[in-house]
């Protein structure tokens, strides 16, 4: 049963004080999980306005090629979390658009070093550019300490997971 605040209003999770929230392991899944579709509606929305015949894989894989800078296949498709002959395919669409340049190793003639073209390097900035935006202004419109809760939660999840904290001033995406 929802407990009724003094206003008679029911009291949501997102409303309820801080020593008020007990929520188990299933109520947070959830939540992580309503959040995660937030941000993946983000991403498809920032991609479509900026490149809409670009597939949100694609994006990805642009990503990873971006943070990372010249990688291997081997190396793409473990960022990916793909096979290698999936990953070589994602890369032949994106090289056939102009968005990633596959070059032999010099060192190795049977691997193929594959790094972003400048267009491509500029379409990823844009894309999580305008995601970034849309975070902020999502995020602006807390209030304070609804906005020290969430990046006290957030920052505990990403360090329950092992995920590496970004720096906003030298990592804003």
């Amino acid at each position: 049963m929802v407990r009724q605040a003094q206003s008679g209003a029911p009291r949501t999770p997102a409303n309820r004080p801080a020593d008020d929230l007990h929520e188990t392991v299933e109520e947070v899944a959830a939540a992580v999980m309503t959040a995660s579709r937030l941000f993946v509606a983000l991403s498809a929305r920032a991609l479509a306005e900026t490149e809409p015949a670009l597939t949100l894989p694609q994006l990805r894989t642009l990503v990873v090629l971006h943070g990372e800078g010249p990688v291997k296949l081997a190396a793409l498709a473990s960022g990916l979390d793909v096979n290698p002959s999936t990953a070589m395919r994602m890369v032949d669409r994106l090289e056939a658009r102009g968005l990633v340049d596959r070059q032999m190793n010099p060192d190795n003639r049977r691997e193929v070093i594959l790094a972003l073209k400048p267009h491509g390097r500029r379409l990823v900035e844009q894309v999580l550019a305008h995601r970034h935006q849309e975070i902020q202004t999502i995020v602006a419109s807390l209030p304070a300490e609804r906005r020290a809760e969430l990046v006290r939660g957030l920052r505990a999840l990403t360090d329950a997971a092992g995920e590496p904290t970004a720096d906003s001033l030298t990592d804003p995406y």
